[in-house]
C-alpha cells in the first residue's frame, strides 16, 4: 500500500531529511526494523500468541531470547536479531535459516552481466552501489548458476513446422588449452505459424562449415520440427546440400542483401549509388523472367566495366531467384536475412567489451542471456501475417494446416 502524502510529509519532518544521503539512511535503518518486526510476527503466528498475551493456550513453547545474525541487504550490511523458541520449532520463512544475503545480488549480477558489463564493471557497479565486494571469480560462479537453464533452452522442444527459417553465424575468439581459437556462433531464426519469431538454436562450434550446420540442421529436426517452408541464408558452399538432406521439401532462397554487398565490393564509389539505383529494377520486377530481363539490361550497362559484379548474380540466380515466384508479403520476409543480421547487432553490443572469451561455455551462457533479453521484446507479430498465413495455406495446403 503507498504511503500517504501526509505521512511522508510527517516523516520528512520528524527525520529532518535534506538529502538523498538522508534519505538512503531512513530507507536502510526503516528496512531492517520492518524485518525485525516481521520476523517477531513469525514467531506470534508459529507460538499462536503475541508477546505477553499467552492467554489461556495450552502449549509449553514460548519465546527464547534472540539470536544475532548479519545480512547483506541492497542497503549494505547490518545485524539482526532472529526471535527463537524453547522448542526450537520456529523456522523462518523470511529469511530461512543459513540464508545471509537477502539483497537479490545473484540476479542484479546476471542482469549486469547480461547486459555486456565486465566481471570489473559489475564488482565496481555493486561495490558503488551496494557496498557489497564481488570478485571476477565469484560473478563468475553466480552467472554459471543459468548453465543448467542453458542447456534446456537448448535441447527444448519445438514447433513441428516453421514457414520461415533464417540462418547466420557471428564470429568470436575463444581462448583454449593457453591458445586463441576463433569460434563460430551459429544461429537459427524462425517464424512461428502464428508469426512470431523464435530464436531456435544457438551452438557454438568450429568456424563456419557446412558439416556443422548439417548437424544443427539435424538437432532442430530431433527436437520436432518437421517441416519448413523457406530457409532464407547467407552463401556458403554445401549449404544448400546441407538444407536438402534434413529438409527436402523446403524453398531456400539466397539473401538478396548479401549479394547486393558482394556485387558492391567491385564497384567504384563514384559508380556506386547510380549502380545501387539500377539494381533495385532487378530484385523489385513483379516476376523472374521481368528480372532476367532487367538484369540483361543492367549487364549492357554496366558488365564491361564491372564484369564480376553482374556475372556474381548469374551464377547463383538459381538461389536468388526463388522469391519472384510469390506475392509481396512472402517476398518482404523471405528474401533477406536482416531479420536475423539485427539479432546479430543485439548480440555484439553486448559482447563488445570481451575481445576474447574463455571458453566456449562462457560465450553460450553470455549469448543465452542477452537472446531472453532481446526476446521479451518481440511481443508484435508480422505485420499483414493473417494474409501471409492465408496465402502460405494455399500454396502448400497440408504441409501447414495439418500442424495448425
Amino acid at each position: 500500500m503507498p504511503v500517504a502524502k501526509e505521512q511522508i510529509r510527517q516523516i520528512i519532518s520528524e527525520n529532518n531529511l535534506n538529502s538523498v544521503a538522508d534519505v538512503y539512511s531512513l530507507l536502510r535503518d526503516s528496512f531492517k526494523d520492518i524485518l525485525q518486526e516481521l520476523m517477531e510476527a513469525e514467531l506470534d503466528a508459529s507460538l499462536g500468541y503475541e508477546k505477553n498475551h499467552k492467554g489461556d493456550l495450552r502449549t509449553d513453547n514460548k519465546r527464547n531470547g534472540h539470536s544475532p545474525k548479519k545480512l547483506k541487504s541492497q542497503y549494505g550490511e547490518f545485524q539482526i536479531d532472529v526471535p527463537r523458541d524453547r522448542n526450537g520449532e520456529f523456522e523462518p520463512k523470511l529469511i530461512p535459516k543459513y540464508q545471509r544475503d537477502i539483497s537479490g545480488i545473484e540476479e542484479k549480477v546476471i542482469s549486469l552481466y547480461a547486459r555486456g558489463m565486465s566481471t570489473r564493471d559489475i564488482h565496481d557497479q555493486l561495490n558503488d552501489l551496494y557496498g557489497i565486494e564481488l570478485s571476477a571469480e565469484m560473478v563468475s560462479r553466480i552467472t554459471d548458476k543459468i548453465l543448467p537453464q542453458v542447456k534446456e533452452w537448448q535441447s527444448r522442444p519445438l514447433d513441428p513446422v516453421y514457414p520461415f527459417v533464417f540462418m547466420d553465424c557471428i564470429h568470436y575468439k575463444v581462448r583454449e588449452d593457453g591458445r586463441i581459437l576463433n569460434r563460430a556462433a551459429y544461429v537459427v531464426l524462425g517464424v512461428t505459424a502464428e508469426g512470431y519469431k523464435e530464436i531456435l538454436s544457438i551452438t557454438v562450434g568450429a568456424n563456419e562449415t557446412s558439416k556443422f550446420w548439417l548437424g544443427m540442421l539435424n538437432d532442430l529436426h530431433n527436437r520436432g520440427v518437421k517441416d519448413v517452408l523457406f530457409f532464407c541464408v547467407d552463401g556458403l558452399p554445401g549449404f544448400k546440400e546441407a538444407i536438402q538432406a534434413v529438409f527436402p521439401k523446403a524453398e531456400i532462397q539466397r539473401c538478396v542483401i548479401h549479394m547486393l554487398r558482394n556485387s558492391f565490393k567491385y564497384i567504384s564509389y563514384k559508380d556506386l549509388k547510380k549502380f545501387a539505383t539500377d539494381f533495385k529494377a532487378v530484385y523489385n520486377a513483379p516476376n523472374e523472367a521481368a528480372a532476367l530481363s532487367e538484369l540483361e539490361s543492367l549487364k549492357e550497362t554496366w558488365g564491361k566495366k564491372y564484369p564480376y559484379a553482374i556475372s556474381n548474380w548469374e551464377n547463383n540466380w538459381e538461389d536468388v531467384s526463388p522469391f519472384f515466384q510469390f506475392p509481396d508479403d512472402i517476398r518482404r520476409i523471405m528474401y533477406t536475412t536482416n531479420i536475423i543480421e539485427g539479432l546479430n547487432r543485439q548480440y555484439r553490443k553486448v559482447t563488445k567489451t570481451k575481445s576474447v572469451f574463455p571458453s566456449d561455455t562462457s560465450l553460450e551462457k553470455m549469448l543465452y542471456l542477452a537472446s531472453q533479453n532481446v526476446t521479451r521484446k518481440w511481443t508484435q507479430r508480422y505485420r499483414n501475417w493473417d494474409q501471409v498465413l492465408n496465402q502460405l495455406i494455399v500454396l502448400y495446403g497440408e504441409r501447414l494446416t495439418e500442424y495448425l
